[in-house]
């Protein structure tokens, strides 16, 4: 589980960084935990709960709809600026993310990690 996380923050980080960083007006310190927070929730949420119940579409529309509620209300709550089209880019890039990740995952589960 441990190493899924942390592919799960790696994954996210790598687009949630420099999105959150070119379209608000949130610190570093702001976006970096913004994306931990996101990785941790969606990782309980999504994978360990929703995907292990349905399949990986079902997994990939909770996580996009997580990131939009996840990134608007941060977004209001920091008054970081976020527009309603930018919020919807940032949730088809991580729903993309998302659903690659959860075909990792699965493939992961039959033949164990590949390092």
């Amino acid at each position: 589980m441990t190493m899924k996380l942390l592919v799960k923050m790696m994954l996210n980080g790598l687009v949630l960084i420099p999105f959150l960083y070119l379209t608000t007006n949130a610190t570093i310190f702001q976006i970096v935990m913004s994306s931990l927070g996101l990785s941790l929730l969606a990782f309980f949420v999504g994978d360990q709960w929703i995907l292990q119940e349905t399949n990986n579409t079902m997994a990939t529309v909770a996580d996009a709809g997580l990131v939009g509620l996840y990134l608007w209300a941060l977004s209001v709550m920091l008054n970081w600026g976020l527009s309603a089209g930018e919020l919807i880019v940032g949730v088809l890039l991580l729903g993309v993310v998302e659903y690659f990740y959860h075909r990792m995952l699965h493939r992961w589960d039959e033949k164990g990690p590949v390092y």
